[in-house]
């Protein structure tokens, strides 16, 4: 019985370690990211918008009108920062600035917090993204007459980011 010799020179996974020891000598690259009134000026609302860089995280607080939550109810309170968040506005962001890890919306009703959810930058996927906008499209242009769409928008948030509601608004 033979035994094989062993592989004399370079071994197979040889360029791969070449490339990594390459990388790791070039410099960090700076990711880009936006300032506030970047961030601001990518979104259309007629009410109170402002946003802040936290880190790598764009944070948008939006002013929800107190008449349509008590309207709406629960419903309008959960659904407010996904309008924001699957939007072409939020898509691209993500495509201009590559250093923007996630897009977080806060909606709020004078100083109180209503909701908020963050969206991570690699959560959709291209097919998704089409579903997202799709989705809450439907929800923004039919949503007062269909309140199945809002649910939808809902569920949909619910499913692909990290929110929290205060139960002072959600609580059936």
């Amino acid at each position: 019985m033979t035994k094989a010799m062993p592989r004399r020179g370079t071994p197979r996974c040889a360029p791969f370690l070449m490339l990594a020891a390459l990388a790791a000598c070039q410099p960090a690259r700076d990711l880009p990211l936006p300032d506030a009134d970047q961030v601001v000026s990518y979104y259309e609302y007629d009410g109170d918008l402002q946003a802040e860089i936290a880190g790598n995280v764009a944070v948008l607080t939006v002013e929800q009108s107190a008449q349509q939550l008590r309207t709406g109810g629960t419903l309008w309170a959960k659904v407010g920062p996904y309008v924001f968040l699957f939007s072409d506005e939020t898509r691209q962001l993500f495509l201009d600035y590559a250093g923007l890890a996630g897009v977080r919306v806060v909606t709020r009703v004078g100083d109180a917090e209503v909701a908020n959810a963050l969206l991570a930058r690699d959560e959709l996927t291209g097919v998704l993204w089409r579903r997202s906008l799709n989705i809450a499209g439907r929800a923004r242009r039919d949503g007062t007459s269909r309140m199945t769409l809002l649910e939808d928008l809902v569920e949909w948030g619910e499913d692909h980011t990290d929110f929290a509601y205060n139960p002072r608004y959600t609580q059936r």
